[in-house]
């Protein structure tokens, strides 16, 4: 039973907006007067095709935010955990989404359910905002008939993916927005403060020292050439974008990236958090292993890191370990290769890989921290020198003038 977004008029002259389900847009106005309300509007709530693309009006560029997706979760689990059927979790979830875009989306979902589907297909035509593991999770929770505790435990799992990423983001954005400043207060003094100064020395034919000489013609070629040093920049951007497209040079570069000074370790880090937390909750979902490396997989930004889980999960489909499995590649950590492998002797495997993957995610904030740590001191020390530079090549003629007058 389709979902209809409406606007009616009560006997009182109110406005009211809200969403109801009816077989037809005539159907629900229908049911709009049988309420005693006089509908101003009825639309249909667009839904998805299977694909995850738009039908119809309305879900054209919006989705959910990695926040609102933690928390419809973590609501949805609270209210079934609670007893409440699903359809009439959804309707207090209906009644609790303070977006348009988020009660239309809960309608659409409700409405798919009230017509008989399993969330887990209600889900799949809501594919941007609702990702395969997502999905895969929701369904292994129905299969085992403990929907409550798989959406508790992937709210869970989300929540701490957000607040991780949240803390990487803020590590990074004290340097970036010092890069951004640094930039600017640079090209101000080349474009504008050095050759307003220094051009007064030139009128006296006075012979210029070589640091002016040097800074006003790079003062010069930015003032004439920097766009076009900016379209390059940005043409070598969209090229290399262009260029990682190419499933080879992707992968080449991945590959380096892994080992590459400093940020290897950090690429490493962040995509060994995301392998086994993702793992850790698949696999202690009921998911079947071989499904599970698969999904996991999926969540790896590393092309290079995704191939060897690749490899791995066919070892594991002939009948090896996983810890086995992955230990042939470098990239994996030993520390996660321990834990895999005691969770395996122990038939502990979801429990170890949660560990190793708080340990990880450790791991990975404090490597970003030291990041951020060491290229704040770097950025100030690197525009002090630039600024220093600037200054001296203004200073300079002065001082050989007062010279030359003493």
């Amino acid at each position: 039973m389709p979902a209809f977004r409406y606007e009616a008029v009560d006997s009182n002259g109110s406005t009211k907006k809200g969403v109801i389900t009816a077989d037809s847009a005539r159907a629900a106005r229908s049911d709009l007067r049988d309420q005693k309300l006089v509908p101003v509007l009825v639309e249909q709530i667009a839904t998805q095709n299977a694909d995850g693309s738009n039908k119809g009006r309305g879900f054209f560029s919006e989705k959910l935010s990695n926040t609102e997706l933690a928390l419809f979760t973590r609501q949805l689990a609270s209210l079934l955990e609670a007893g409440l059927p699903l359809e009439q979790a959804f309707s207090a979830l209906l009644d609790q989404a303070e977006r348009v875009y988020i009660r239309d989306l809960v309608a659409s979902i409700r409405s798919e359910i009230l017509a008989g589907s399993a969330l887990s297909d209600a889900l799949k035509q809501h594919q941007n905002d609702f990702a395969d593991i997502y999905i895969a999770l929701v369904a292994s929770g129905e299969q085992i008939g403990q929907l409550s505790r798989v959406l508790s435990r992937l709210a869970d799992y989300i929540e701490r993916r957000n607040a991780l990423v949240q803390k990487v983001k803020l590590a990074f954005t004290y340097p970036a927005i010092v890069t951004v400043v640094a930039f600017a207060i640079v090209i101000f003094l080349l474009t504008y403060v050095v050759p307003q100064i220094v051009s007064v020395f030139a009128n006296t034919k006075q012979k210029l020292p070589l640091l002016t000489v040097i800074m006003l013609a790079i003062s010069d070629f930015v003032r004439a050439y920097g766009w076009l040093v900016a379209i390059v920049v940005i043409g070598i951007g969209f090229a290399c974008r262009h260029a990682l497209k190419n499933p080879n040079i992707k992968l080449r570069w991945h590959t380096w990236l892994l080992d590459a000074p400093m940020y290897g370790k950090f690429e490493r880090s962040l995509n060994t958090a995301r392998f086994s937390s993702t793992l850790s909750i698949t696999t202690g979902s009921g998911v079947p292993i071989l499904k599970a490396l698969q999904t996991s997989k999926e969540t790896l930004s590393n092309v290079a890191m995704r191939q060897q889980v690749e490899d791995a999960t066919n070892s594991v489909r002939e009948g090896v370990s996983l810890a086995r499995s992955l230990s042939a590649h470098k990239h994996f950590p030993p520390m996660l290769i321990h834990m895999i492998r005691a969770g395996e002797v122990t038939g502990e495997l979801p429990a170890m890989l949660e560990r190793a993957a708080s340990a990880q995610e450790q791991d990975l904030e404090r490597r970003a921290l030291t990041m951020a740590g060491l290229l704040e001191p770097l950025l100030i020390l690197a525009m002090g020198v630039v600024v220093l530079l600037i200054v001296l090549a203004v200073l300079m003629p002065i001082i050989e003038i007062n010279q030359l007058v003493r």
